[in-house]
């Protein structure tokens, strides 16, 4: 017997077939005995047994790292404090 696919969320899936608005890539939303599917073309969600996603997955990718936000340099010795007169 073969083990069963391992699953996050969060996680992208290529199905075999493509669904009627043309994408392929899946984003996986809920786990258990139905996986949650939304569509990342169309935004559609579908519900499908954990077994009929087995059969139908062609690749599965976890998803990819957020790139880390720009640091902003800071001003030093600028007095940044409003000026007296």
């Amino acid at each position: 017997m073969v083990a069963p696919a391992q699953y996050a969320l969060g996680w992208t899936a290529s199905l075999r077939k493509p669904h009627p608005c043309g994408g392929a890539d899946w984003e996986i939303t809920r786990l258990g005995a139905d996986i949650g599917l939304k569509c990342l073309t169309c935004q559609r969600r579908v519900l499908m047994p954990r077994s009929a996603l087995d059969k139908r997955i062609r690749k599965i990718a976890p998803p990819a790292p957020a790139p880390k936000a720009a640091r902003t340099p800071r001003l030093s010795g600028i007095d940044t404090r409003r000026a007296r007169n």
